[in-house]
């Protein structure tokens, strides 16, 4: 069973210190409450933005984007560093136009790139190379990921991917599930290539930053 890695407390701490956000915003958090439906949240996105600002990334690759709210945070990163875009991409249409709408909302959809397909694929059909790379696919497509990352983001490029810790499932040995199994096996090969400086941030689920060298 899935747990709580991180206490609530320490949770809704760290999300009291993001600066307050654009109304459009806390309505992504809200819908995504209501429903169920797993967003990076305001700490994590926050995170984002920060290192989006602090490494000058002008061009933005999410492999899966959900209906826009990691979007929103590395857009408004790109927008305030003058130019720039970041590539949105989802499996469902209907996604993609929520996107659209919130983030036009939000004045932050000039800087977007629609794509509605498989995202590794749509990662290598698209010209390189990246400042930042955004990982939240399927986790059982983590490990076969790794390669059209790294042929796609620049030296001195980040790569930051979500879940990690996988709400503790990669702590129970009986779990061999697809996606437990992909992530830990993701994991393992990017922390042992010599090509990467990685961390794991216990920030939600946990969130992989990683340097290509």
């Amino acid at each position: 069973m899935p747990e709580e890695l991180i206490s609530p407390r320490v949770g809704e701490y760290l999300d009291s210190l993001v600066p307050p956000r654009p109304r459009e915003l806390q309505a992504m958090e809200a819908y995504a409450r209501e429903h169920d439906f797993p967003i990076i949240g305001p700490a994590a996105g926050y995170f984002c933005y920060q290192i989006a600002r602090m490494i000058g990334a002008r061009r933005i690759f999410e492999l899966g984007s959900g209906y826009g709210y990691s979007t929103a945070w590395f857009a408004r990163a790109v927008k305030e560093q003058g130019s720039g875009e970041v590539h949105h991409v989802v499996w469902d249409e209907e996604l993609s136009r929520r996107a659209r709408r919130h983030l036009d909302a939000l004045g932050v959809g000039d800087v977007v790139r629609y794509q509605v397909g498989e995202a590794v694929e749509a990662l290598r059909q698209t010209p390189g190379p990246f400042d930042l790379i955004f990982n939240d696919i399927d986790k059982q497509g983590y490990p076969a990921s790794l390669e059209a990352i790294k042929e796609r983001l620049r030296p001195g490029g980040v790569l930051i991917t979500d879940n990690l810790l996988w709400h503790g499932r990669i702590f129970d040995e009986g779990d061999e599930s697809p996606a437990t199994a992909g992530v830990r096996e993701f994991t393992r090969r990017i922390t042992s290539d010599p090509g990467w400086i990685v961390s794991i941030v216990p920030i939600r689920d946990g969130v992989l930053v990683a340097y290509r060298r």
